[in-house]
């Protein structure tokens, strides 16, 4: 679903995390870098999305849309923009 970089993967994906116990929410985590620790560009926009989501009227997909913004805040992206 990350691997989408869309609104409904990351929708899916935060869903997911606003209800993952820490194991799975280690495992989420370490897929969140692995996609989004390459592009700047994506890692822009999934922050995007995760800041639009984050107000969404369903609690769940809003705080994991926070949780997933928090993790995604924290990476540090190798390709950036000339």
């Amino acid at each position: 679903m990350l691997r989408r970089k869309d609104r409904v993967g990351l929708t899916i994906v935060a869903s997911a995390l606003a209800v993952a116990n820490d194991n799975h929410a280690d495992y989420i985590h370490t897929a969140i870098v692995d996609v989004f620790s390459i592009f700047a560009d994506d890692l822009d926009g999934a922050l995007r999305i995760c800041d639009e989501t984050s107000g969404d009227t369903d609690d769940r997909v809003a705080q994991g849309a926070r949780r997933l913004h928090a993790s995604l805040a924290e990476i540090d992206p190798v390709l950036r923009p000339a």
